[in-house]
């Protein structure tokens, strides 16, 4: 039913707007919309400032790295692949916590893995967050995760680096088609997740060029210019609108 409502409206649009290249070839093939019917305008991020967190306020000892995850636990966002690497990260490396933040109907499931796993007393979930406490979980991350099964985009690694923190993101979302200081790996790949987990947390000068590239390189991805491409695509299409 969803399908059919999305179909009905691609096809009586006269533009379409995706977000990323993936999304566009998913409308492309999926619903058999013309590709010069389809724009892509890239999401954005809002600059914001740098990284002032308190460990005193945190149950996180201070001399353990953080790993983030954060966005909705559910299949789409691959938490059991992030539970996998994080087992293997903590064979080698003791001294880590694991944050998941969000929610989820994958949640229960997953807490369930991480004690299966024998790493539940590694990994905290905090729930859904909201305003201050996202600043605050970002800004206490030494490095964010985003092992997605399929992201039409994926705004949250945005966030991240506009916090200064390094971040690892699976190729198969559409922001891997914009970033290019960030590592990636397919998000299937647990084993090579954890040690690209595991070379950044280890690896001082890794961690410090990601988050100066990565940073540099969300300056250039403000609303600001998605909203001016948007405008574009909403003047094309009022320039070549026929009325039927």
């Amino acid at each position: 039913m969803i399908y059919d409502i999305e179909r009905r409206g691609m096809h009586a649009a006269d533009r379409i707007i995706a977000v990323s290249g993936l999304t566009k070839n998913i409308i492309v093939n999926r619903y058999g919309i013309p590709s010069e019917k389809v724009e892509v305008v890239y999401n954005g991020v809002e600059r914001n400032g740098g990284r002032n967190y308190n460990y005193e306020t945190s149950a996180i000892k201070k001399d353990e790295k953080i790993v983030l995850f954060l966005g909705r636990i559910t299949m789409q966002k691959g938490p059991e692949y992030f539970l996998g690497a994080a087992r293997k990260v903590l064979q080698v490396m003791p001294n880590v916590k694991f944050v998941m933040a969000g929610s989820g109907d994958m949640m229960h499931r997953s807490i369930e893995l991480a004690a299966q796993l024998g790493i539940g007393h590694k990994v905290l979930f905090t729930g859904f967050l909201r305003g201050e406490d996202v600043d605050k979980v970002y800004r206490m991350a030494d490095l964010y995760v985003m092992p997605s099964v399929s992201e039409p985009f994926g705004i949250a690694p945005l966030e991240a680096l506009n916090n200064d923190i390094p971040v690892i993101i699976s190729r198969q979302s559409g922001v891997s088609e914009v970033l290019k200081h960030v590592l990636k790996v397919d998000f299937w790949d647990i084993n090579e997740m954890a040690n690209k987990m595991v070379a950044v947390l280890k690896y001082p000068p890794l961690q410090t060029a990601l988050r100066q590239h990565g940073n540099y390189e969300v300056r250039k991805l403000r609303w600001e210019e998605s909203a001016k491409k948007c405008l574009q695509v909403y003047e094309q299409a009022v320039m070549t609108y026929q009325p039927g």
